[in-house]
């Protein structure tokens, strides 16, 4: 066992559990962030890097990868114990503390926990359409880490919501030509995004779906089709985007008795689940008139970072006062 007790266990390193170690730092609670990823970051980085934010306090827009790499900076601040690519898969409680053992078969002791998971473990919704998986990674894409390498290509996207609107509208400048197909004639994403887009250069084809792509070693095209009458295109193309959505699981953290609502952690007004000293913020957790946005989560964190705060030392306040009344710790 991992023998220092912290305070506080964050479980997840995605915008709210980063703020969530941040706050903690800020109550002087000796912190530990737990993440099953490579990096910190969460979503931010490992799905959509190259996406701009624009619902962020403070930030008319900004990147996902910026935001992340100062909330990493602003997590950092207070030295915080980080412990990636570990995946939280069992909690169990022993005397005042719990233990979270990871897959690594490390056991991790702490007085409380936040659970910060997100939408939990995810996984891109996969299409099975003729080629996609043989061209998996080699001009078929399940996101886009660095949209430079669509610079001057023909690209077809497959999607409907933000994520395929959003991508047509950043692409479209840098890329030679952007066809965008969708198996409905309505889109799920944002209106003002939908309305961009109908103005935008991208070519749009409704209802068509993917029915298989080819190519002789490289990708090269991409048939399509009506879905009412199945009339076949075929479209030149140099990538395929594909935004279908992902497939989102808790995992193991369901087998820990917390009470749930469908995929996500009942939480109380405090943040609090039915297990003692264990919280929920951010996309995780659920509760009437429940918003699932990084500006709302990061609220959430704090929520539950003062409430276990008090919950350990019952001397200490739960509201500490406002930052600009404190001393920090410089930058790094």
């Amino acid at each position: 066992m991992n023998e220092a007790l912290y305070d506080i266990t964050i479980i997840g390193g995605g915008p709210v559990g980063l703020f969530g170690a941040f706050y903690a730092g800020l109550r002087g609670m000796k912190t530990k962030i737990i993440d099953s990823l490579p990096q910190l970051g969460g979503q931010l980085t490992a799905l959509y890097p190259e996406k701009y934010i624009y619902d962020m306090p403070g930030f008319p827009e900004v990147l996902a990868k910026d935001l992340a790499e100062q909330m990493i900076r602003q997590a950092m601040r207070f030295k915080p114990t980080v412990c990636l690519e570990e995946r939280a898969e069992h909690l169990t409680r022993r005397d005042d503390y719990w233990i979270i053992t990871t897959n690594k078969g490390v056991e991790h002791a702490t007085r409380t926990v936040v659970i910060c998971a997100g939408a939990g473990a995810f996984t891109p919704r996969k299409l099975n359409a003729e080629g996609v998986e043989a061209f998996e990674g080699k001009g078929v894409y399940y996101g886009v880490r660095d949209k430079a390498q669509f610079e001057g290509k023909r690209l077809l996207i497959v999607g409907g919501g933000d994520s395929a609107v959003d991508w047509a509208l950043h692409l479209y400048p840098i890329a030679r030509e952007v066809v965008l197909i969708h198996r409905r004639d309505e889109f799920r994403a944002h209106e003002q995004s939908v309305a961009q887009l109908r103005q935008s250069p991208v070519r749009i084809l409704t209802p068509y779906e993917l029915r298989r792509v080819e190519g002789n070693g490289r990708l090269e095209r991409a048939v399509i089709f009506h879905n009412k009458t199945q009339e076949e295109v075929e479209l030149p193309v140099d990538a395929v985007i594909l935004n279908l959505g992902f497939v989102a699981s808790l995992g193991p953290i369901k087998t820990w008795g917390l009470e749930l609502e469908g995929n996500a952690i009942k939480v109380d007004h405090l943040m609090r689940t039915n297990l003692p000293g264990v919280y929920a913020a951010g996309d995780v957790c659920t509760y009437e008139g429940k918003l699932k946005l990084i500006a709302t989560g990061v609220g959430e964190v704090c929520v539950a970072v003062n409430h276990a705060k008090h919950t350990i030392d019952p001397s200490a306040k739960m509201f500490p006062g406002h930052s600009s009344d404190m001393t920090l710790p410089a930058l790094e």
